[in-house]
């Protein structure tokens, strides 16, 4: 019987491999709007990040979601999704 393989991806603010439905999705539309994706199904360039506050802020730090999407990310952005992921 096959074993049903797990989507691994890769958290941008600590760089571990982890498990797709471990991590949440950022996602920047065709419009160039970036927010957190917490269904996973939102259209647009994707990147993930632990579901820890701790990895977004090191993401930032080291503006490694401006790299992923190749565009300039405001602190207004990054506020919000803080915000959302400490609601989580």
């Amino acid at each position: 019987m096959k074993t049903k393989k797990i989507p691994m991806r890769i958290c941008i603010g600590c760089g571990e491999m982890k498990p797709k439905k471990e991590l949440i999705r950022i996602v920047k539309s065709k419009e160039g709007e970036v927010s957190l994706d917490l269904t996973g199904k939102k259209s647009g360039r994707g990147a993930y990040i632990c579901k820890d506050l701790k990895c977004l802020k090191k993401a930032r730090k080291a503006k490694k979601l401006e790299r992923s999407f190749s565009c300039p990310i405001s602190d207004k952005i990054y506020d919000r999704m803080e915000g959302e992921l400490s609601n989580e």
